[in-house]
């Protein structure tokens, strides 16, 4: 059996769509420009359909997915990737000011414990502390990326240094298709549930299109080994449903 047909994600409790509106001003910290859109990007919707503010945090500068390319050499690769991202979140009704890029190195995104990881720790607090949200979305724990597991652990970090920390609530991304068992949620940790998303599938299927680097048509033509989001990958985020993974309450 594979991780994918093993994993616990499409056997979770479906919520509601207006669940999305109790989770109040949400903040979404994305370790590349497309995770926003993949991972979450119903929710983002149906907050701001809500009324509900939203601001995102963009870890990585994005560059390594395609790292062999003279067109786009990596600052036209960064500006064109937070482009999209920027596109995306319009789509989702996310304002363009509501950024905040770490501009972290793409596939070495530092840990708490390392100078860079320091200052973006330090980085991430003060953007907390100056929007105060109820919730924070961030990367499963143990996503199968080292930049997703690196960004859990920088707002672990962060969310240790404030004296009242917003919910946490993890999003999927590569679990989908590479988690381990070992990988996977165990049932003491985390509570996990889908969220109905079906009235903002297509505008999330849209933010995930705006990702164009990412996809089939790519701009970046010049480097064969690129980055691309497999068919098989996309089919995760087509589905009427997102997974989130919550602390269990005491």
């Amino acid at each position: 059996m594979t991780a994918t047909t093993a994993s616990p994600f499409s056997s979770y409790p479906i919520r509601l769509a207006a669940t999305a509106a109790a989770l109040g001003p949400t903040v979404v910290v994305a370790p590349h420009p497309d995770d926003e859109s993949l991972g979450c990007g119903g929710l983002l919707a149906l907050l701001r359909e809500a009324g509900q503010p939203v601001w995102c945090v963009l870890v990585s500068d994005g560059t390594m997915s395609h790292p062999n390319s003279q067109a786009f050499p990596p600052a036209a690769r960064q500006a064109l990737r937070e482009q999209e991202l920027r596109d995306a979140l319009s789509i989702l009704g996310v304002e363009s000011t509501a950024l905040l890029t770490l501009q972290l190195p793409d596939s070495q995104v530092p840990l708490p414990d390392t100078p860079a990881g320091f200052a973006a720790v330090q980085q991430l607090q003060e953007f907390l502390r100056e929007h105060q949200p109820a919730t924070l979305l961030v990367p499963w724990r143990r996503d199968p990326h080292p930049d997703h597991r690196a960004t859990s652990q920088l707002v672990a970090a962060a969310l240790a240094g404030l004296p009242a920390a917003p919910q946490r609530l993890e999003y999927v991304v590569w679990a989908w298709e590479r988690a381990t068992p070992a990988e996977w949620p165990h049932p003491e940790e985390v509570v996990g549930w889908q969220l109905d998303i079906r009235s903002v599938l297509e505008q999330k299927q849209r933010a995930i299109a705006a990702h164009r680097s990412q996809l089939p048509g790519s701009p970046i033509q010049d480097d064969p080994t690129g980055f691309m989001l497999a068919p098989s990958m996309l089919a995760h985020f087509q589905a009427p449903t997102e997974v989130y993974l919550e602390a269990p309450h005491p």
